[in-house]
């Protein structure tokens, strides 16, 4: 695994919020950022998926509901 460094300007409070989250947390301040990056970017992609499925759902119920009403063409 090829390691890269990231960097990023943050306000002072929001570096202090993260130095102590990672402190209770037990983690160094590295391990924190990365599984909080890793974690929202999982949230992310379920997200997506999950809006993803939504349309499909309605698209599937739309096509569902115009064969509702072939359903009986033709027959007597």
């Amino acid at each position: 695994m090829h390691a890269h460094t990231l960097s990023f300007r943050a306000p002072d409070d929001f570096v202090q919020e993260t130095l102590a989250a990672a402190a209770r947390a037990g983690l160094k301040k590295s391990d924190y950022v990365r599984q909080a990056v890793r974690e929202k970017n999982e949230r992310t992609i379920a997200e997506h998926i999950a809006a993803l499925s939504r349309e499909l759902s309605a698209e599937h119920l739309t096509f569902n509901e115009t064969l509702d009403g072939a359903i009986t063409d033709g027959l007597d």
